[in-house]
């Protein structure tokens, strides 16, 4: 059974840090994903970095200021935000597929929350 569970999530001030962390168990996938959803707005696209190469991608907002990794011993894929600013504010997902960068995203966490205050 393929299960992806995020932790890290929280409150945090404007300028801080959080790192997220994405956990997989049932199997291994070519590519994952970090994605969010602020409140009244449809889910959007964050990072994504294929397991095999380490290839990445970014969107251009958070290009400089947030970091994918991933841990191939550990299973584990990671996501470092710093300078956070208070648009940042949503519910992180992590996701995995078997294509490219771009997805398709098969499977999907439970989510976890990030909030930035001004």
């Amino acid at each position: 059974q393929v299960q992806l569970v995020e932790s890290g999530g929280g409150l945090v001030q404007a300028g801080g840090s959080l790192r997220l962390s994405c956990a997989a168990s049932g199997r291994t996938f070519s590519t994952y994903g970090w994605f969010r959803r602020a409140p009244e707005k449809e889910r959007e696209f964050v990072a994504a970095i294929t397991w095999s190469g380490g290839n990445t991608s970014y969107k251009y907002s958070v290009k400089g200021r947030f970091t994918i990794s991933r841990d191939n011993a550990k299973n584990t894929v990671y996501l470092q935000m710093n300078s956070l600013k208070p648009e940042d504010t949503a519910v992180y997902y992590c996701a995995a597929g078997s294509g490219s960068l771009g997805g398709p995203y098969n499977y999907w966490g439970q989510g976890t929350q990030v909030t930035v205050s001004s």
